[in-house]
């Protein structure tokens, strides 16, 4: 036989026996995939799609979840931190992300960053501290459903209010920011020497022998007085920072809402001073799902803060992958990677879209199905007309 016979003979028997995208997919999905073995059952209860994922599902794409459940907490006198960064989801290069609690009083110490810090507050209250680079300084109080920006280089403070103080997640433009790097007041004077902290304060050397020895990171004091006592004692408007660095994201009004549920938009148009973090929080009433679409300028980092919801997420070449998602979760989409996310629960699933980005932008599935002519559609998806004028001509957000 002649080279391209065999070819083409070789490559005949192979198509006849290789297993096809149709072929696994009945396979996943019939007895083949039966385990009358050994089975984490309360694992995959919380992860039904997960591990039997829907038969549109095919290949693989980079990792999509993880959870703050599963990393090491960090537990000091005062409260407790733990993170997801790179180190635990590799696929996210430009978010990391950190859950930390503070007891009524207890403060994370003055601090710094080589990142922006963004914030959600999860649970209770808290008195945030920032100063500009020009001397000016900004107090704030801030509760449950709030944030704040604290921008790289702007040193900063955070103390637990009463009754029982707060938690709350930070979101770093950072994919291998982690908490153990920070700037800290206690370590600096530590490894400075005292007779230039002299020279520099005017004080004494023998004050700085009084200073820890070690850093405080999260530790316990007592809670302040009211906030414009804090105001009143510093200087007053004479100091007063001229931007706001705290924002009202839960009690805002949403910027889409349906019958499905709401999202509440927040990037630099209506925050100025967060001009490298764009954001949105999603409720999804039961059965709501947040519409197919994709980000164009920016990977998403999920946090899910209650509910139960699954994601499927499309990148080329026909790769699909579905992920269930509970509280305490983190997500991960890749930039300009289709995906939508679905309430599979019974209660609202509320969730945040975290974004590396000064300006929050996303491309609707609906929209572009409404805006291309007629017949570019029917030639793509044999749509005619008539079923086109059906679908959503507006970006709904939530459905």
């Amino acid at each position: 036989m002649g080279s391209v016979a065999l070819a083409t003979a070789a490559l005949t028997g192979l198509t006849a026996n290789a297993q096809t995208q149709t072929s696994t997919k009945t396979a996943e999905h019939d007895h083949s995939s039966s385990d009358p073995g050994q089975e984490n059952k309360a694992l995959l209860a919380l992860n039904p799609n997960s591990n039997n994922p829907p038969p549109t599902d095919h290949g693989d794409i980079v990792p999509l979840w993880y959870s703050f459940d599963l990393v090491k907490k960090r537990v000091e006198e005062g409260g407790w931190t733990h993170e997801v960064t790179e180190r635990v989801l590799p696929s996210s290069k430009d978010i990391a992300g950190v859950n930390m609690r503070l007891t009524a009083g207890s403060y994370r110490e003055m601090h710094w960053h080589t990142a922006d810090e963004w914030a959600y507050v999860l649970y209770g209250k808290a008195r945030v501290t920032v100063m500009e680079p020009d001397g000016n300084m900004f107090i704030g109080d801030v509760e449950e459903g709030d944030l704040w920006i604290f921008p790289a280089g702007h040193p900063h403070s955070i103390q637990g209010l009463g009754p029982d103080g707060t938690e709350f997640l930070l979101v770093f433009n950072q994919g291998a920011f982690s908490e153990d790097g920070t700037m800290l007041l206690s370590e600096w004077i530590a490894h400075t020497p005292p007779e230039v902290l002299a020279k520099n304060t005017g004080l004494d050397a023998s004050v700085f022998s009084k200073t820890p020895g070690a850093p405080l990171y999260i530790f316990p004091g007592k809670e302040p007085g009211s906030l414009e006592q804090d105001k009143t004692e510093i200087g007053g408007q004479q100091v007063a920072a001229k931007s706001e660095y705290t924002f009202r994201l839960k009690t805002m009004e949403p910027t889409r809402s349906s019958k499905g549920g709401s999202l509440r938009i927040v990037d630099s148009h209506n925050f100025p001073v967060s001009k490298h973090i764009a954001a949105a929080l999603v409720i999804l009433k039961p059965g709501g799902m947040r519409e197919l679409h994709w980000h164009p300028q920016a990977s998403e980092w999920q946090f899910y803060i209650a509910g139960k919801g699954r994601m499927t997420v499309f990148f080329p070449v026909a790769n699909a992958r579905t992920m269930d998602f509970n509280a305490n979760d983190v997500g991960y989409v890749p930039n300009n990677a289709a995906h939508y996310i679905e309430n599979t629960g019974y209660t609202d699933l509320v969730f945040l879209e975290t974004f590396a980005s000064e300006e929050f932008q996303d491309v609707s599935l609906n929209q572009w199905l409404r805006r291309v002519p007629s017949e570019m559609l029917k030639a793509h998806l044999n749509i005619d007309k008539e079923l086109a004028l059906k679908i959503p001509a507006d970006k709904l957000g939530v459905i």
